[in-house]
């Protein structure tokens, strides 16, 4: 199976060494193997995680650890952040089975970000997603653990897989011809700052009241086409020709 088929999944701020130990085990059950943790309250490696994964030794041993979410998800085309609820970020709004599609027939690396257990993921970490990944539950009851929310989105790309493959086939990653993957994450934040860099000299970002809602907007606006790495070369190219036509 390519492992541009499997998504990194990414703990963002994971509280407990045993709900990271209990993701992993879910992760493992499905033939997930790449964690990533973000600033693991306890620190890592964390000695309860080992027996809550009851045998998923390699994912704990092969788990990377990141200071940021941005840095974490560096390397991917595609974030897809899970939460029950926007947070004020405009985001296609997908369930599990299509994140699992997305993953199998997108092709470029895929990361799926999950928050703390008390609080989810912050505003700051879904504006680096090009999805908001919600998975409907009872209204009336809507306590789902770490473990749960990361077994219910493995299922489903594993799921899904075995879909498109075939019953059992061995998943390889879809070719599309003449089509390159979105850029990854490090060169969209590149464009971003880009931007940023060249606008806040003229304020556009004021008035301050306004200003944060004003760069998360923007973040929202250059996420969204998806553009490749030749795109966003090309967009960098732009900006820094008119900032030089700007000086002379």
């Amino acid at each position: 199976m390519s492992d541009l088929n499997k998504p990194v999944i990414v703990l963002v701020r994971p509280q407990l060494g045993e709900n990271i130990g209990k993701a992993a085990r879910a992760m493992l059950n499905f033939g997930l193997t790449e964690l990533r943790l973000v600033s693991p309250r306890d620190g890592w490696p964390n000695p309860s995680a080992g027996p809550a994964a009851s045998g998923a030794d390699i994912v704990l041993e092969q788990a990377k650890v990141y200071a940021t979410t941005a840095e974490a998800v560096a390397d991917c085309a595609y974030v897809h952040a899970t939460t029950v609820r926007k947070r004020g970020v405009t985001k296609p709004v997908i369930g599990a089975d299509e994140a699992g599609r997305q993953v199998h027939t997108l092709a470029g690396r895929h990361a799926i970000i999950f928050g703390p257990e008390r609080s989810g993921l912050e505003t700051e970490d879904v504006a680096l997603a090009r999805n908001i990944l919600t998975i409907p539950i009872n209204p009336e009851f809507a306590s789902l653990n770490l473990a749960q929310a990361v077994i219910l989105v493995s299922y489903e790309w594993s799921r899904i897989g075995r879909e498109i493959a075939g019953g059992d086939a061995v998943l390889v990653q879809p070719t599309l011809e003449d089509t390159l993957p979105p850029a990854p994450q490090e060169e969209l934040e590149g464009l971003i700052a880009h931007f940023e860099q060249m606008l806040e000299p003229r304020d556009y970002f004021l008035p301050e009241g306004r200003a944060e809602a004003t760069r998360r907007t923007l973040r929202g606006v250059l996420t969204k086409p998806g553009w490749n790495h030749l795109e966003v070369r090309t967009l960098r190219g732009v900006l820094t020709t008119l900032a030089r036509t700007i000086r002379h």
